[in-house]
């Protein structure tokens, strides 16, 4: 039990390993990847006294369990959900200390989607390109988690080892999610009635959304020119409209190309809701310049 890792008890729906992720690379076809929700990754790994491009768990509305082999300080963050050490109830949004051989139970989410764990010295996985995220597009990183994998672990900070606690300020999830969107580069390929419905009318987040991106329900945009483009660059936040018409708002393991029109972009800062967002949550589109 000497040793500085965790190991899998329970992988849940979709646990990965994130950090702020991978940038520089989309000349390569390599996206950005990275946590869905990076003021959430800051806040857990503040709380452990990591420094915040630390790698940390995410997990996909019912959590994870693992089992830790040594004594390590914990900080659960982002969705809010139960947690649990060896099955009684332990603090979320602040640094609990767990024991070594002790299992950490990460529940269902109460509101939102994606908790976050952080772990004193981080996940030391192998950096890919400069990053330990998980990338579900393109394989890169890490795979997600499964039963029984180990986990390594870095060494502990030093504000950690000397019970540095603290409790910022968090977040709730979205009622509902209002994204600004700066209209461009293909706008003109849809009907002004579209680019009004675009910016008045509500739509709600699909079940069918993931990591890749926020796929919506609601009126669909009628394009004014007829065809497909040739594939051209897309970028993180790109609102891309497939051919029924229903927008699709890129996310961090995007590609990063792509052949059907793009109506706006969504202003980085707004996303990080977007992480939270369950399905049904109506979402409105505010025009920006």
């Amino acid at each position: 039990m000497s040793d500085r890792a965790v190991a899998v008890v329970r992988a849940g729906a979709l646990t990965t390993v994130q950090d702020l992720g991978r940038t520089g690379h989309a000349h390569l076809g390599v996206p950005r990847s990275g946590a869905l929700d990076p003021a959430a990754v800051r806040l857990v790994n503040r709380l452990v006294g990591n420094p915040g491009t630390a790698a940390v768990l995410e997990t996909t509305v019912n959590g994870c369990a693992v089992r830790t082999r040594c004594a390590v300080t914990v900080a659960v963050g982002g969705a809010p959900c139960p947690v649990r050490v060896d099955g009684r109830p332990a603090a979320w949004g602040t640094a609990v200390r767990v024991a070594a051989g002790s299992v950490l139970e990460i529940g269902t989410a109460v509101r939102g989607v994606r908790a976050y764990v952080a772990f004193g010295g981080g996940i030391d996985v192998g950096p890919v390109l400069g990053s330990r995220s998980t990338d579900l597009l393109s394989g890169l990183g890490p795979a997600p988690l499964a039963d029984e994998m180990v986990l390594p672990l870095g060494r502990p900070p030093y504000t950690a080892a000397k019970g540095y606690v603290d409790a910022p300020p968090w977040p709730g999830p979205p009622d509902e999610l209002v994204l600004r969107v700066r209209l461009g580069p293909r706008e003109d390929w849809f009907t002004d009635a579209a680019l009004r419905t675009l910016a008045t009318r509500a739509y709600r987040v699909s079940p069918a959304s993931n990591r890749i991106g926020l796929r919506l329900e609601g009126p669909a945009l009628e394009r004014a020119l007829p065809g497909e483009l040739a594939s051209e660059g897309m970028v993180l936040g790109a609102v891309q409209v497939p051919p029924d018409g229903r927008p699709v708002v890129f996310l961090a393991d995007h590609p990063t190309t792509g052949g059907y029109p793009v109506v706006g972009v969504v202003r980085e800062a707004d996303l990080g809701a977007v992480a939270q967002a369950v399905p049904g949550t109506p979402v409105r589109f505010t025009p920006v310049r």
